[in-house]
């Protein structure tokens, strides 16, 4: 089966979770790996996957195993189904950046799966010690969204720029106040602020701690010396080198994750025409067209959707 022009692997974050998710690869021989990452991360897996109700998967630290779990399951029927055989480049949308980097051979299961508990942990740690939240920006470019937090910071409230998603398309993230200030501001510049529950204000300063955190689960893991190409969501740069991940991630937690820069790098200078996107939802593929609107968009959230894709491809030879 031909299916790759230059293809490109993306991974959703954390969000994209819901309840029953891991039922529609139950069946499959990669349900096994459920049992796997289990063991690694101390976390009942298959309970999360296919019983626990949305609350519990909107604690950070569960929903974040759960996802990259689902993720990793997609990835590897995929491949097994010949979706793709040559990936030109991986990229992950925040938490998905891990299972990128797994998939792009930089990390191994073993290790990928622990530092992504140890990140959830961190961050779950931090939200509770520091009240944030986070909220979408529509109607509003990056740009003008970020002078309405830097002058909302200039009045003592801390808001900042967390998602710059796709064109329109912004996240921000701060205190409770700071957040309620733009959104005040917001209908000034013709934008709107649509909450969104999370525990914490994620990709901001106030992850710091998290960081600190997480560092030490980072030294603890040898990166591969070369890999696939992985786009960073802190620089929407291409990385082939495993020692610069360590670094990158710790900035991960305190900054943009610029995903629409990113799906240009993807698209532009690595020249990808397909992206094929593993994991629960379909939300990266909506932003990828906004974003490259001449790319194929193939969504993987169940084995349903990879049938199709992959009858879809085989037509096509």
């Amino acid at each position: 089966m031909t299916t790759d022009g230059r293809t490109a692997l993306v991974f959703p974050g954390q969000g994209s979770q819901k309840h029953g998710m891991g039922e529609t690869w139950r069946e499959t021989a990669s349900w096994s790996l459920v049992a796997e990452i289990s063991e690694y991360t101390g976390t009942d897996l298959q309970e999360l996957l296919l019983t626990a109700d949305d609350e519990t998967l909107r604690r950070t630290d569960l929903a974040q195993i759960a996802v990259f779990t689902t993720e990793v399951i997609a990835y590897h029927e995929a491949k097994e189904a010949k979706l793709f055989t040559e990936v030109t480049a991986c990229a992950g949308h925040s938490l998905g950046e891990y299972t990128a980097l797994y998939a792009a051979g930089a990390v191994t299961l073993a290790d990928a799966a622990r530092l992504v508990a140890a990140r959830g942990r961190a961050m779950r740690e931090t939200a509770e010690g520091a009240p944030g939240t986070m909220a979408a920006v529509v109607r509003m470019d990056a740009p003008t969204a970020g002078e309405l937090a830097e002058r909302v910071r200039g009045e003592g409230r801390d808001v900042w720029l967390a998602n710059i998603n796709a064109p329109g398309a912004v996240v921000v993230s701060g205190t409770p106040e700071g957040v309620e200030a733009l959104a005040e501001l917001a209908p000034e510049a013709g934008g709107k602020v649509i909450r969104i529950p999370v525990g914490g204000a994620f990709h901001s300063p106030l992850m710091a701690p998290a960081a600190d955190q997480l560092e030490s689960a980072l030294k603890a893991v040898e990166f591969s010396a070369e890999h696939t190409p992985v786009v960073a969501n802190v620089d929407a740069r291409p990385y082939t080198t495993g020692d610069v991940w360590p670094a990158l991630e710790l900035r991960q937690l305190t900054s943009p994750v610029r995903w629409e820069e990113s799906v240009r790098t993807l698209a532009g200078e690595l020249g990808c025409t397909r992206f094929v996107e593993l994991g629960p939802g379909r939300q990266l593929c909506g932003m990828i067209r906004r974003i490259a609107k001449e790319a194929e968009t193939v969504p993987v959230d169940g084995q349903a959707a990879l049938e199709a894709a992959t009858a879809a491809a085989a037509a096509t030879d």
